[in-house]
């Protein structure tokens, strides 16, 4: 078992999603499959196809996520500390190479989206700024080479 860690809300916004998920999107798909299946001949039906393809795709989504929702230890945010990069901590880091700063919130893996600056812990950036402190230079390896970053601040 993987423990899967994960804030309170994020532990809400999956749960929710699992119930849209099997509410909701299960039966469009049963409905396109019954459709498809009115049509005739189901060897050479390819919407039949498609919507039986989506339906296993989907099981194996809501399946994935049941996982990760019993897999899962709520974060008690009211013991975490801003002394060095953890979970769930607002970091400022300036890129060395180009003097870039950037503000990163380190987050599970199932929260990360980085258009709203959330980091997953387990990308090779969330990994080099883990236990980090205020002030000290990292260098992480990526995909495309070596960055270096100095950590400007770290907030909750």
């Amino acid at each position: 078992m993987a423990v899967v860690y994960m804030t309170e809300d994020g532990y809400k916004k999956l749960a929710e999603q699992i119930v849209k998920m099997e509410s909701v999107d299960r039966k469009a798909i049963s409905t396109q499959i019954a459709e498809a299946r009115d049509k005739g001949d189901l060897s050479e039906n390819a919407e039949y196809d498609a919507a039986k393809e989506a339906q296993g795709m989907l099981e194996m989504k809501i399946s994935q996520m049941k996982k990760n929702l019993a897999d899962a230890r709520i974060i008690d945010e009211s013991k975490l500390k801003s002394d060095t990069v953890q979970i769930l901590c607002k970091v400022k880091v300036k890129n060395l190479d180009n003097d870039q700063e950037m503000n990163y919130m380190l987050v599970s893996e199932n929260e990360a989206n980085i258009r709203e600056g959330k980091l997953a812990i387990n990308t090779p950036i969330g990994k080099g700024l883990l236990g980090k402190k205020a002030g000290e230079i990292t260098e992480i390896t990526v995909p495309a080479g070596v960055l270096k970053f100095k950590i400007l601040n770290i907030s909750l």
